[in-house]
Formats: structure tokens, sequence, C-alpha cells
């Protein structure tokens, strides 16, 4: 007859739980494995595969009850890791499309909207379009595998069960966070800075020549150089957004090492 004593069986839930926690919150949250358009189904099957999978190269981790104050107490740190390591590279993504609004506002292009199922709010067309080249490009350079080993690798550095985390990470990730204007802006630098000089020049036409009419001849010229300049901008922005993506690990690395207090 098979047996066992019930600090087995926390020894068992414990190897399992407190892992599939931290890896669940980053899905939850991350760029492309959180999207919304991914079922939630898909997400906690994938997040419970990756914890089976990392459970047993990972420390053995104390035995606590689920149910207990402890175990509560430690569940909400796994949460509270994982919701901070995605919001570190939702970050990444979030300056690609502040880059987007930019470019859109320039253009004339900012009442062009619809609903993204992503943020769940109205979003310019450039936005979206830069977001989704980004995440192509996000996958096409294994970010989230590398964000994924990032993930597990960090049960060595912050291990479940420690007593208390410092409060540096927030800074890490609050400092991480001003990426998403400046990212942004280097990014729509190249097109500002041509529609600016666009519609400098057309205002002064419009001071030489008053009878111009600067609207019915100033947004097609916008529009179309806009969109010469992204045909032949966008190609090119695939360096910028490789070293961005790894500027966003290393920033989750420094967010868990100073949540270590380390």
């Amino acid at each position: 007859m098979v047996s066992f004593e019930l600090e087995q069986l926390y020894g068992w839930i414990n190897a399992f739980l407190w892992p599939f926690l931290r890896i669940l919150a980053l899905m939850a949250v991350a760029p492309v494995l959180g999207e919304s358009s991914i079922p939630a189904r898909v997400k906690v099957g994938l997040a419970a595969v990756i914890s089976i999978v990392a459970a047993p190269l990972l420390e053995q981790p104390i035995e606590i009850s689920p149910a207990s104050y402890m175990g509560l107490w430690i569940g909400v740190q796994q949460v509270f890791i994982g919701i901070a390591m995605g919001l570190t590279m939702r970050i990444v993504f979030a300056a690609v499309q502040t880059a987007g609004e930019f470019i859109g506002l320039q253009m004339g292009l900012s009442f062009a909207s619809f609903f993204d199922p992503a943020t769940g709010a109205n979003t310019a067309v450039l936005s979206r379009l830069m977001n989704i080249i980004a995440i192509l490009l996000f996958l096409a350079v294994n970010g989230h595998l590398i964000m994924i080993d990032i993930l597990v690798r960090t049960f060595d550095i912050l291990p479940i069960g420690v007593d208390r985390m410092h409060a540096d990470g927030l800074g890490v990730l609050f400092e991480w966070s001003a990426q998403v204007m400046i990212a942004g802006m280097l990014l729509a630098l190249p097109l500002i800075i041509v529609l600016l000089t666009i519609s400098l020049a057309l205002g002064i036409l419009n001071r030489t020549a008053q009878q111009l009419s600067v609207f019915a001849v100033g947004f097609p010229i916008s529009l179309l150089v806009g969109l010469i300049l992204l045909a032949v901008v966008l190609p090119q922005t695939a360096p910028f957004l490789t070293q961005l993506f790894a500027k966003g690990h290393d920033a989750m690395g420094r967010l868990v090492q100073a949540l270590a207090g380390g």
C-alpha cells in the first residue's frame, strides 16, 4: 500500500506551486505571451508545462502549507516578482507604441485609430503597425525564449521563501520606465525632424503666399512624405529594436538583483 506523509504532500505542492505562480504572473503581463488574443487556458497550460520542467532544477523550497499565512505571503511575493518582470519587458513595447503616436501626430494620422484588444483602448494605426513589427522581430530574435530563460534563472538569485524583498527593485522599474519616452522619441526622431521641417516650410509659404491654403496642400504633402519615410525608415529599425530588447532583458536581470538586495 502506497502511503505518504503530509510533509511530503506539502513538498510536492510547493515544488510546483511557487514557480507556477511566478511564471504565470509574468505571462499575464509580458509582451507576446500575455496578449489578450491568447486564450487564458493556453497561458495557464504553458506556465504549468514550464513549471513542471523547471521545478526539478530549482532549489527545494521550504515545506510550508499553501493555506497558511506564510504560504499566502510567499504566493504574493511570486506574483509580484512575475508581474514586475513582465512590466519591465512591456515597457519596451510601450516605447514602440509611443513612437507610433508621435509619428502619427506629425503625419496628421492621429485621428485614425481603432480599438486595440491588447490594450483595451483606442490605438493609433501607426502605433499598432509598429507594435506588430516589434512583436514579429521579438519572435525572430527569440526574445520570448530569452525572457523565459531569465525568469527561470531568477529562482537562483531570488529563491522562493526569501524573508523580504528590497525596495530598490521598484526604483529600477521606475527608472526603466523612462525609456517609454526616451526610446520612443529616438525611434520616431528621423520622421519627426523631416515632418517638422515640412510644416515649418509650409508655414513660411503661407505667410508669403497667403492665397495658398496650407490646410488643403499641407496635409497631402505631410501624409505622402510620411508614408515614403516610413517605407524607408521602418526596415532600418531592426538594429535599434534588437538593442532595445537586449536592454529590456538586462533590465529584468537588474530588477531581480535589486529585489534580492544585490
